[in-house]
């Protein structure tokens, strides 16, 4: 395992992965000029973000839907501390779309005049540990791939996103100076059509039936898998070098943690959690069969 140096940035307490950071762009992200018509999609690593920039694209933009446009969601709603490009963001047309994994202490002090809107999507933190270090061994070397080594990382916070607890918790705590929408991963799984329309209603969206129907079925994973739009799967030559035939996309299902952790490690994680979430009222979901 190389030194997490070599591929963490560390600012103000939080890790940003170096590849592709601009490095200068966050040191002033707290003066970047916030627009009311502005949405953030803010996610923990390996919690749906793809899937909710498709989603998110699918609800804007018509071409998008409608399968007449090549733009890839990731230049649709760019992520913000990843701008390799140096996209000037103030010039891009409104509404501005972004997404982002930063914690709620390093977003522009804007975002606090509770115009902009702001979404959250988490997930069960079992299955987000287990799909990162699936990513982590496939696309990015200078990691452990020993799963082992990994949740000790994943605990400790030594990653991408730094510790779990802490981001969703930040944000939760700090949910009244926002105006945000909680959305669980795993309720988006169970029930997409249901929540597209939550996220229609809290964006001031209206869409036909018509619409509504071409969303929720673009958006599937299946349908994402085969999308070259939005699956990412360019990325892995373009960020990653990787020339090998495969899918950025992986399962996105709900319960595979139970394929990777031992009876005692989730005896582990199941103690911490409930020690650093007692006082987070989110509901959680472990498994497809659960209510």
């Amino acid at each position: 395992m190389e030194d997490a140096d070599s591929f963490l940035f560390k600012f103000k307490g939080y890790h940003f992965g170096r590849e592709e950071l601009d490095i200068g762009f966050i040191e002033n992200l707290d003066d970047f000029v916030i627009r009311e018509s502005d949405v953030f999609i803010i996610t923990y690593p390996k919690s749906g973000t793809i899937w909710f920039q498709q989603i998110l694209c699918l609800i804007y933009f018509e071409e998008h839907r409608k399968g007449i446009g090549n733009l890839e969601t990731v230049e649709r709603i760019p992520f913000i501390e990843y701008n390799p490009q140096k996209v000037d963001f103030a010039e891009r047309p409104s509404p501005r779309l972004f997404v982002t994994h930063i914690p709620c202490y390093l977003v522009p002090r804007g975002l606090k005049n509770k115009k902009a809107k702001v979404i959250y999507i988490y997930r069960n933190p079992k299955d987000v540990m287990c799909s990162f270090f699936h990513f982590s061994k496939e696309l990015t070397p200078s990691s452990t791939d020993n799963f082992v080594e990994f949740m000790k990382l994943f605990l400790e916070g030594e990653v991408v996103g730094s510790l779990w607890f802490d981001h969703i918790k930040g944000w939760y705590e700090h949910k009244s100076l926002f105006n945000i929408q909680f959305l669980m991963y795993e309720e988006m799984k169970k029930d997409l059509r249901g929540s597209v329309l939550k996220v229609c209603k809290f964006l001031g969206k209206e869409l036909s039936e018509e619409d509504l129907d071409a969303v929720v079925r673009q958006a599937t994973f299946e349908n994402m898998k085969n999308d070259p739009r939005a699956n990412y799967d360019d990325k892995l030559k373009t960020c990653f070098g990787i020339q090998k035939k495969g899918h950025f996309f992986r399962k996105g299902t709900i319960g595979d943690w139970k394929n990777h952790m031992t009876a005692e490690q989730n005896e582990k994680f199941d103690k911490i959690f409930q020690t650093e979430m007692k006082d987070i009222p989110l509901k959680f979901i472990w498994d497809m069969n659960e209510e």
